[in-house]
């Protein structure tokens, strides 16, 4: 069956979604706004909800609201508001330390009842190191080989429970990076892979070099679940849909649109014009790309490919950063998740809407009811455990170290 998480960002994945009629720009400063999403999330059998974090004090909250609350914080409450969907939390592996993730992660799956899993990610940015008093980011490499001794180190914790061990034995390892070293990592101890593409052929050999690469460190290729991002804009008819497509890129914030795409490119956009193309003597290849190696290779892609001036490429990306944005009617969004799924290029979806609850509120209304009359998505919860809910077992603690 397919998967499919929702990514709970705020006021939503557009960069204007918090300027949307009828929308509460402020909303994702109160825990309700959580919960109301993740009981609906659960009414339309999702497998999991899931919260992107970072350990910084966004300077773009100038232009939108930012990710306001502590992931594992909000998740405790969904816990008990909830009964069956999953809980996915982002924690930082380049600023934590392993003993307390692996108490408090591990303390969250158990008084969940076996549904948490952690989403490892290496934080990149100057913003961030600052916050930590350091000088600096930590060079790539640098950043995904911590990430692996630490995912390590706090799986180890998680299997050494002789008390508090939840249903499902341990979280489930979730990870998100698309460069060598995020392909390696994922290859090597995620369970689900948080993936960004945007074509079809790409996301196929993507996840077939994922599974191989599992079977390479002894894992089952069959226990590795890719979901890439899937950001929807969903409207009753075609036109209504790209009506309100066309409304959030008006509604797009300019300054924290280039400020989003010159943090993932690198470098400044000061001084280059909308109507004119990224020069190419300012784009390396993705492997020497400092930050998220991930989104510099997506939007490299497209500006090689299509060749968008400044504006329209800001336009493009909404704000969004990069991950595959789908406008249509419930039919038609069905239609791409099936091509996807069935092609090999999925495992299914974490979606992201782009307007957050009224969105979200169209994808589970219309959308799901539509892949569940394909006989795609459940129609009952069949477990209580997120490992359940993804077909996953417990791995061998050998195939982590």
């Amino acid at each position: 069956m397919l998967h499919l998480n929702v990514n709970i960002l705020n006021a939503g994945v557009f960069g204007g979604s918090w300027r949307f009629p009828g929308t509460d720009g402020t909303a994702s400063y109160t825990i309700e706004h959580y919960t109301e999403i993740a009981r609906k999330a659960e009414a339309a059998k999702l497998d999991a909800v899931f919260l992107a974090d970072g350990p910084v004090l966004d300077p773009n909250i100038r232009h939108r609201p930012g990710n306001n609350l502590e992931p594992t914080t909000v998740l405790a409450r969904i816990a008990a508001r909830t009964e069956r969907i999953g809980l996915i939390g982002t924690l930082s592996s380049s600023y934590n330390d392993p003993v307390e993730l692996a108490r408090r992660l591990g303390d969250l799956d158990y008084v969940a009842g076996g549904r948490f899993g952690w989403n490892v990610v290496t934080t990149a940015g100057a913003a961030a190191a600052a916050n930590f008093g350091r000088p600096g980011e930590p060079e790539h490499a640098g950043r995904y080989a911590r990430a692996a001794e630490v995912t390590t180190q706090v799986v180890a914790a998680w299997a050494d429970r002789t008390a508090l061990r939840s249903p499902q034995g341990r979280p489930v390892v979730v990870q998100a990076g698309g460069s060598t070293d995020g392909r390696r990592l994922a290859s090597r101890v995620g369970e689900v892979i948080f993936s960004a593409d945007q074509d079809l052929a790409h996301a196929r050999a993507f996840r077939n070099e994922i599974r191989a690469g599992a079977a390479a460190f002894g894992r089952s290729p069959e226990e590795i679940v890719v979901l890439p991002g899937l950001s929807t804009v969903v409207g009753s008819t075609e036109a209504e849909a790209n009506a309100r497509r066309e409304l959030l890129d008006e509604l797009l914030p300019t300054a924290y649109a280039r400020n989003r795409l010159a943090g993932q490119l690198g470098f400044s956009l000061d001084g280059l014009s909308d109507d004119e193309p990224i020069p190419d003597e300012l784009l390396v290849e993705p492997d020497e790309a400092g930050g998220s190696q991930t989104f510099y290779r997506v939007v490299k892609q497209i500006i090689d490919r299509d060749r968008p001036t400044l504006g329209r490429l800001l336009k493009r990306l909404s704000g969004g950063g990069g991950h595959r944005i789908v406008t249509g009617t419930p039919e038609q969004i069905a239609d791409d998740i099936e091509i996807w799924y069935r092609a090999g290029a999925a495992d299914g979806f974490n979606v992201m809407p782009d307007v957050l609850p009224s969105g979200f509120d169209d994808f589970a209304d219309h959308v799901v009811p539509e892949l569940q009359r394909r006989g795609l998505f459940r129609t009952e919860y069949e477990a209580t455990t997120l490992r359940g809910h993804l077909g996953l077992g417990l791995p061998a603690l050998e195939a982590v170290r």
